[in-house]
């Protein structure tokens, strides 16, 4: 009989202990019977019997994590606070025919194999990739970084460049990850990609059905998926002779998982890049100051476009003013397209009474809910609780009752009023659902079908809009206020972002609605000059120059919560190497019915504040390394 450790996958569970009257390797998947209930486990090493009564393995898998996975695995559980299971959970293993012979590659000397690329393995290119010199410099620089950062300018031609290294992996027989943001994965990106990589091209993401994941899955087992392309679920794919990872708009916040394990994908694609001893390629025309002042970078600027833009300011508060109403008068009269961006989804982001100032806030979390006409309903955007719209204020019984804070379905109700003629769509989560609908939407759009596209964050991510001739851009004094140490830099991203929509085909104008035009103006066109600057309000506070770790308590007793907030907050106020920034109730205190509080801290080193919080967590604390989210 022999006696194993298991990691129960997805669990955060400690690992088990089973046996099984065979020997197994480590890594092998297994299922195992808890509580009544079947689970998949991962074995982790054998062990001696224990002096306990142990339950048996009831079955053996045909798949396997390998070593570097379990290596992987092993760095994110302890650096993010998580179970082995839990970290095994984000991955998929290898069929254990493949995982031989991935073994048999990293030692060819016992194999009778030969590696070298076949006819098969190149690409049968639809259309030859020419560089330009400017870009041909730039691929040269990134061959001989192990990690690098691509600041190209939107326009610029990192896809080319980017597309150019798969075919020289492809060539020497590897295998690439291409990493986009999940609102990114646009139907462009997979178009070209397919087109000219052909079946050798895997899109991976999560509103794939399960007929189309069984089928990339066979692809990427068999070995024929030489570039696997997705979100950040991507990275972790069983993937055979591993050679260059690349993550583009790599200043996304989509790639920060916002629950347990919460890991960021651009961060562990770069430590995979040491794992595995490949190259890491970070991409994006608006790169965090991180990636900036770590790496070493090419810059890619101007772009294939001649057209001009011609930005235009105007302070106001957050409204479809006039002057923005005269210009999209204009654009619709000389049958062009124009986009408009706005951060709030819905009609309005709060319902107000005009009397008496009452804010109907969600019955579960304290936060205003947000209006939403079309389903005749307020709802929290926190944990989607739903009421109809009230008629009368529930403390002074007004029918005076007003919104605030203007959103993409109410900006569209109002636009088709004013222009009954124009094709208007909304462009957001709450229309587009699935990817079906994103691509339906883009190629209306394309098509010149649609006159002008009303969204939020979603227009600004990666999509190639060929007409449009007036961005107008609102809410970015709201952005440029939060209180987050980026608010800078994700403000002036998200413009800038929104603005590389426009005037790709002809001359286009930038209609931004701000109070701060100083800020914006100075750095607009050199976001190279904005991350220097930032340095100076950074440096000695925040990163790239501090780590952070937030902890978060949460549970429906306030006062247990409160309790364990502070036990853990005077115990870490007494280390040297960790400094306790703030503590207290979150800024958001109640969601989904229960209380929360939080402890923010700072330390020079990551390895300080994991030893910090492992000598003194609460069973409450959820830890949140490296945080991006403060609201």
């Amino acid at each position: 009989m022999y006696f194993y450790q298991l990691a129960l996958l997805t669990s955060p569970l400690s690992p088990l202990t089973y046996h099984f009257k065979s020997l197994l390797k480590e890594g092998s998947v297994v299922d195992v019977e808890l509580q009544k209930r079947t689970m998949r486990a991962v074995v982790l090493s054998t062990s001696q019997e224990p002096d306990f009564q142990t339950s048996e393995i009831v079955g053996v898998s045909e798949f396997s994590y390998s070593e570097k996975q379990r290596e992987l695995a092993s760095f994110i559980s302890r650096y993010y606070f998580c179970s082995l299971g839990e970290a095994l959970g984000l991955m998929v293993p290898f069929l254990v025919d493949s995982l031989q012979a991935e073994a048999c590659v990293t030692d060819r000397l016992s194999c009778n194999t030969d590696f070298s690329p076949s006819h098969e393995n190149q690409t049968s290119q639809a259309s030859k990739i020419i560089l330009s010199q400017k870009q041909n410099h730039a691929f040269e620089f990134l061959k001989t970084h192990k990690v690098s950062l691509l600041f190209g300018d939107t326009g610029s031609g990192k896809t080319e460049i980017y597309m150019s290294y798969f075919e020289e992996m492809i060539r020497e027989g590897k295998r690439s990850i291409f990493l986009m943001p999940e609102i990114s994965l646009t139907p462009q990106m997979s178009h070209r990609l397919q087109e000219h990589f052909g079946d050798k091209v895997v899109m991976w993401h999560s509103k794939l059905t399960p007929l189309q994941k069984k089928k990339a899955l066979k692809s990427i087992h068999d070995g024929s998926a030489y570039i696997v392309a997705g979100p950040r679920s991507a990275l972790f794919l069983p993937l055979k002779d591993l050679g260059l990872i690349v993550v583009d708009e790599e200043h996304d916040d989509s790639y920060k998982s916002s629950s347990r394990p919460r890991y960021n994908a651009r961060d562990l694609a770069i430590y995979m890049g040491k794992l595995y001893g490949v190259n890491v390629v970070l991409g994006s025309a608006t790169p965090s100051l991180g990636s900036y002042t770590k790496f070493p970078h090419t810059r890619l600027k101007g772009g294939h476009f001649v057209s001009k833009k011609q930005f235009i300011y105007e302070p106001s508060v957050e409204s479809l003013s006039p002057l923005i109403l005269n210009h999209l008068g204009q654009t619709l009269t000389s049958k062009e397209q124009s986009i408009l961006f706005i951060p709030t989804r819905a009609n309005f982001k709060y319902l107000i009474c005009g009397d008496c100032g009452y804010t109907f806030e969600c019955a579960f979390c304290s936060v205003g809910m947000s209006v939403h006409q079309r389903a005749h309903a307020l709802k929290c955007h926190y944990c989607n609780y739903t009421q109809a719209i009230p008629q009368v204020c529930p403390e002074c019984h007004s029918k005076n009752l007003t919104s605030a804070r203007l959103g993409t379905a109410e900006a569209v109700e109002n636009l088709k009023e004013i222009f009954p003629d124009a094709r208007i769509e909304q462009f957001d989560r709450d229309v587009i659902t699935t990817q079906s609908k994103l691509k339906k939407a883009l190629e209306r759009f394309n098509k010149a079908e649609i006159d002008l596209l009303v969204g939020t964050q979603m227009l600004s991510k990666g999509h190639d809009y060929h007409g449009v001739t007036l961005a107008v851009v609102l809410g970015m004094d709201n952005m440029l206020n939060m209180s987050d140490y980026r608010a800078r830099e994700k403000a002036l991203s998200s413009l800038i972002q929104v603005a590389g929509r426009s005037g790709r085909a002809k001359d286009a104008k930038v209609l931004v609605q701000t109070f701060n035009k100083e800020f914006f103006d100075a750095y607009k066109d050199n976001y190279e000059l904005f991350l220097e600057d930032e340095k100076l309000y950074r440096e000695g506070l925040y990163p790239p120059y501090k780590r952070l770790c937030r902890i978060l308590f949460s549970h429906k007793n306030g006062a247990k919560v409160q309790e364990q907030m502070h036990r853990m907050q005077e115990r870490l106020q007494a280390s040297s190497d960790v400094e306790v920034v703030g503590f207290g109730k979150c800024s958001v205190e109640r969601v989904a019915n229960k209380y929360r509080f939080e402890i923010l801290l700072r330390s020079d080193k990551s390895t300080s504040l994991i030893a910090a919080v492992n000598s003194c967590r609460e069973p409450l604390a959820e830890i949140d390394m490296d945080p991006i989210e403060f609201g």
